[in-house]
Protein backbone atom coordinates (compact mmCIF):
# COMPACT_ATOMS: atom_id res chain seq x y z
CA UNK A 1 0.00 0.00 0.00
CA UNK A 2 2.62 2.01 0.84
CA UNK A 3 4.23 2.00 -3.19
CA UNK A 4 0.88 2.93 -4.25
CA UNK A 5 0.54 6.18 -1.65
CA UNK A 6 3.87 7.07 -3.07
CA UNK A 7 3.00 6.22 -6.79
CA UNK A 8 -0.33 8.58 -6.16
CA UNK A 9 1.87 11.50 -4.24
CA UNK A 10 4.42 11.38 -7.61
CA UNK A 11 1.31 11.73 -9.74
CA UNK A 12 0.06 14.66 -7.68
CA UNK A 13 3.43 16.54 -7.89
CA UNK A 14 4.10 15.66 -11.37
CA UNK A 15 0.31 17.03 -12.41
CA UNK A 16 0.69 20.04 -10.09
CA UNK A 17 3.91 21.41 -11.84
CA UNK A 18 1.88 20.35 -15.17
CA UNK A 19 -0.55 23.11 -14.09
CA UNK A 20 1.95 25.68 -13.18
CA UNK A 21 3.62 25.32 -16.22
CA UNK A 22 0.32 25.86 -18.15
CA UNK A 23 -0.31 28.28 -16.06
CA UNK A 24 3.07 30.25 -17.35
CA UNK A 25 2.92 29.64 -20.79
CA UNK A 26 -0.49 30.94 -20.71
CA UNK A 27 0.52 34.01 -19.15
CA UNK A 28 3.39 34.68 -21.55
CA UNK A 29 1.40 34.05 -24.23
CA UNK A 30 -1.14 36.62 -23.28
CA UNK A 31 1.87 39.14 -23.13
CA UNK A 32 2.88 38.08 -26.64
CA UNK A 33 -1.14 38.77 -28.12
CA UNK A 34 -1.16 42.21 -26.17
CA UNK A 35 2.46 42.75 -27.93
CA UNK A 36 2.02 41.39 -31.48
CA UNK A 37 -2.14 41.08 -31.93
CA UNK A 38 -1.62 37.52 -32.41
CA UNK A 39 -4.12 35.00 -30.65
CA UNK A 40 -3.51 31.62 -29.18
CA UNK A 41 -6.11 29.10 -29.29
CA UNK A 42 -6.30 27.02 -25.87
CA UNK A 43 -5.41 23.67 -27.66
CA UNK A 44 -1.59 25.58 -28.99
CA UNK A 45 -1.04 26.76 -25.22
CA UNK A 46 -1.61 23.27 -24.34
CA UNK A 47 0.48 22.21 -26.48
CA UNK A 48 3.48 24.52 -25.96
CA UNK A 49 2.68 24.17 -22.23
CA UNK A 50 3.30 20.18 -22.75
CA UNK A 51 6.49 20.67 -24.88
CA UNK A 52 7.76 22.78 -22.06
CA UNK A 53 7.35 20.16 -19.66
CA UNK A 54 9.12 17.27 -21.65
CA UNK A 55 11.75 19.58 -22.56
CA UNK A 56 12.43 20.38 -18.77
CA UNK A 57 12.06 16.38 -17.81
CA UNK A 58 15.05 16.12 -20.98
CA UNK A 59 17.03 18.76 -19.20
CA UNK A 60 16.82 17.33 -15.87
CA UNK A 61 18.00 14.05 -17.04
CA UNK A 62 20.93 15.14 -18.83
CA UNK A 63 22.41 17.61 -16.00
CA UNK A 64 21.69 14.49 -13.21
CA UNK A 65 23.84 12.59 -16.22
CA UNK A 66 26.47 14.93 -16.57
CA UNK A 67 27.20 15.67 -12.73
CA UNK A 68 27.22 11.55 -12.70
CA UNK A 69 29.86 11.14 -15.11
CA UNK A 70 31.84 14.00 -13.52
CA UNK A 71 31.51 11.36 -10.49
CA UNK A 72 29.65 13.88 -8.50
CA UNK A 73 26.11 13.83 -6.93
CA UNK A 74 25.03 17.76 -7.52
CA UNK A 75 24.62 19.71 -10.46
CA UNK A 76 27.42 22.73 -11.16
CA UNK A 77 27.51 25.24 -13.65
CA UNK A 78 29.61 23.28 -15.35
CA UNK A 79 26.93 20.88 -16.12
CA UNK A 80 24.55 23.63 -17.11
CA UNK A 81 26.93 25.25 -19.86
CA UNK A 82 27.86 21.81 -21.29
CA UNK A 83 24.17 21.65 -21.94
CA UNK A 84 24.17 24.84 -23.42
CA UNK A 85 26.90 24.03 -25.71
CA UNK A 86 25.05 23.83 -28.37
CA UNK A 87 22.99 26.99 -28.43
CA UNK A 88 26.06 29.91 -29.07
CA UNK A 89 23.80 32.84 -27.86
CA UNK A 90 22.62 30.45 -24.86
CA UNK A 91 25.79 29.26 -24.05
CA UNK A 92 27.48 32.94 -24.18
CA UNK A 93 23.92 34.04 -21.87
CA UNK A 94 24.76 31.25 -19.39
CA UNK A 95 28.56 32.14 -19.34
CA UNK A 96 28.39 35.98 -18.64
CA UNK A 97 25.59 35.11 -15.56
CA UNK A 98 28.06 32.50 -14.31
CA UNK A 99 30.62 35.43 -14.55
CA UNK A 100 28.14 37.48 -12.47
CA UNK A 101 27.35 35.16 -10.19
CA UNK A 102 30.83 33.60 -9.27
CA UNK A 103 32.53 37.45 -8.96
CA UNK A 104 29.33 38.49 -7.06
CA UNK A 105 30.06 35.30 -4.46
CA UNK A 106 33.68 35.90 -4.20
CA UNK A 107 33.23 39.63 -2.97
CA UNK A 108 30.77 38.22 -0.29
CA UNK A 109 32.95 35.65 0.62
CA UNK A 110 35.69 38.67 0.67
CA UNK A 111 33.87 41.03 2.72
CA UNK A 112 32.30 38.12 5.14
CA UNK A 113 36.25 37.58 5.78
CA UNK A 114 36.45 41.44 6.34
CA UNK A 115 33.93 41.04 8.83
CA UNK A 116 35.15 38.07 10.72
CA UNK A 117 39.05 39.29 11.20
CA UNK A 118 37.71 42.23 12.47
CA UNK A 119 35.64 40.00 14.78
CA UNK A 120 38.66 38.36 15.85
CA UNK A 121 40.62 40.60 17.24
CA UNK A 122 41.41 40.61 20.64
CA UNK A 123 42.12 43.12 23.50
CA UNK A 124 44.88 42.87 26.01
CA UNK A 125 44.37 44.32 29.27
CA UNK A 126 47.54 44.68 31.24
CA UNK A 127 47.24 44.29 34.90
CA UNK A 128 50.28 45.97 36.22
Amino acid sequence: MDEQDNEYEKLAYTQRLKAAIHFSVGQICEEVSQDTDVTFTKQVIAAFAEATFRQCETVAVDLELFAKHGKRSVINNEDVKLLARRSDALANHIKAMSDKLTAANAAEKEEKGKRNRKKKSTVVIDDE
